[in-house]
């Protein structure tokens, strides 16, 4: 398998630590609000990959984060604390806020028919929230505290960058770089050695007085900062190094940064070996947000009418590492390939004894194909190609029932990889069965007036007919 790898800025051969394991460790949603769909883009290029190695025969230790805690409004530690802000807003408390937009997360990801993490359970499930791993963040940040890497102010525990020469390496951006654009206007805290620094742990002072959600350390009370989760997490579940760490492209030049910065300076080990980042999601060229009146959720997509899945299809046609522009004309041009490949999944109702075998090797050559182009740094759109003569090729060359397993392998194949549930649909009625077979009756005696009376039958229960020179082939309105 090849892999775009963030850090190298190349395509390298993936090679697990582990010979046939992989530890996977995938940035989670912060839950303040409804994710948009940029959001879920970036969660479906996470299941995929998952799926993509699982389908190259890997097995899989994936953990999965939530923030429940600390994400500020600003990267750079400033501004209020999300959760926070989300409680101001819809006047109920954070911790009430938190679980409801986990629940509509939650939801979220089943409809998009994302795999659930594997690798953690803890007092709140498979996910790794934040607020239950923050005696490992304290233990973190007295290691960091000890190594010298890390300063009290009266306001915060700060990560001091200067300490490590290659902070920034993911980025490509020198910490010299990064100090001639830093804006120390916006600095809240004068007692900080750089602007750069970041915070670990904030205490409840100041503007984080009120702050509601708090714990006691030896250093006073406060909370942990964004970035001091992730480390403490992949620390406590999968241990460093893990082989792939991925997220959105609005993670690099900060959080997983920082990440780096104080996993590498508190373990003296690497994070991760292999760091893989999507694009964002557009709306009229630009980033979503509810400022700008783009934000597009997931119940959006359901009441214009269009299902999840169709949403999923979209993100596939594009490849991860392209920006991509979300249009509803788009979306309702993925929702109709969905169609079509459902029909195609359709096919395996509908054998002909009286047909031409197909060739043996025929859905073995194809799925070698398509899983090479996945393999091959995620290349779903080419994946998704490969498919659009399956189909005719099928109907053209007929099903016997004998071949009907090696069909059933490469339908559950194309299921594993794409996630699409083209196997979810479960087999015609027998009356519309009948129906179908009293039209061709019908057509057979040349009497096409009935032909269409069963015609319309059919489309009314859910059947649209299309006739080929090997019989009629269903699919569903």
């Amino acid at each position: 398998m090849k892999v775009y790898n963030t850090e190298s800025r190349q395509i390298e051969d993936f090679k697990p630590l582990k010979d046939g394991q992989v530890s996977l460790y995938t940035c989670g949603p912060t839950v303040y609000d409804y994710a948009q769909i940029g959001n879920l883009r970036s969660f479906v290029f996470d299941d995929t990959l998952r799926r993509v190695l699982e389908a190259g025969g890997y097995k899989l230790k994936h953990v999965m984060n939530i923030t429940d805690v600390g994400h500020l409004t600003s990267d750079e530690d400033e501004g209020e604390d999300k959760l926070e802000k989300g409680a101001s807003r819809e006047d109920k408390t954070v911790w009430e806020v938190a679980e409801f937009y986990i629940d509509a997360f939650l939801k979220d990801v089943k409809a998009l028919n994302i795999l659930e993490p594997n690798s953690y359970r803890g007092p709140h499930g498979v996910y790794a929230r934040a607020t239950d791993f923050i005696d490992e963040q304290i233990k973190l940040v007295q290691i960091l505290l000890d190594k010298d890497y890390a300063y009290p102010t009266k306001k915060a525990i700060y990560f001091d960058v200067s300490k490590l020469p290659d902070y920034g390496r993911l980025s490509g951006q020198k910490l010299a770089d990064k100090e001639v654009g830093a804006r120390t206007e916006v600095v809240t805290d004068s007692d900080k050695r750089n602007p750069q620094d970041f915070g670990l742990w904030f205490f409840t002072v100041g503007r984080f007085e009120n702050h509601n959600m708090r714990w006691p350390t030896p250093w006073g009370e406060g909370f942990p900062g964004w970035h001091l989760e992730c480390s403490a997490i992949i620390h406590a579940t999968l241990g460093e190094p893990i082989d792939i760490h991925t997220g959105g492209v609005d993670h690099i030049g900060t959080h997983h940064t920082n990440e780096i910065a104080q996993t590498e300076a508190a373990f003296g080990i690497k994070l991760a070996r292999y760091w893989m980042h999507n694009e964002h999601l557009l709306v009229d060229g630009q980033k979503m947000s509810k400022s700008k009146g783009n934000f597009i959720t997931l119940s959006d997509v359901v009441d214009k009418g269009f299902e999840p899945l169709a949403l999923r299809l979209l993100f596939l046609q594009s490849h991860y590492r392209s920006q991509t522009s979300f249009s509803w004309e788009s979306l309702s041009a993925a929702s109709k390939n969905l169609a079509d490949l459902r029909a195609f999944a359709d096919l395996r109702f509908q054998t002909d004894t009286q047909a031409d075998e197909l060739e043996e090797n025929y859905f073995g050559e194809k799925k070698r194909l398509i899983l090479g182009h996945l393999t091959n740094d995620l290349a779903t759109p080419s994946g998704l190609a490969a498919l659009e003569n399956v189909s005719a090729h099928v109907m053209n060359a007929g099903l016997r029932p004998t071949l009907l397993p090696a069909f059933e392998d490469f339908l559950k194949f194309l299921d594993a990889t794409f996630g699409l549930e083209l196997q979810a649909s479960d087999d015609i009625s027998d009356n519309q069965k009948l129906l179908i077979q009293q039209r061709e009756a019908a057509r057979r005696q040349q009497d096409w007036s009935a032909a269409d009376v069963w015609r319309e039958q059919l489309l009314d229960s859910g059947l649209e007919i299309n006739d080929t020179p090997r019989g009629p082939i269903w699919r569903r309105s």
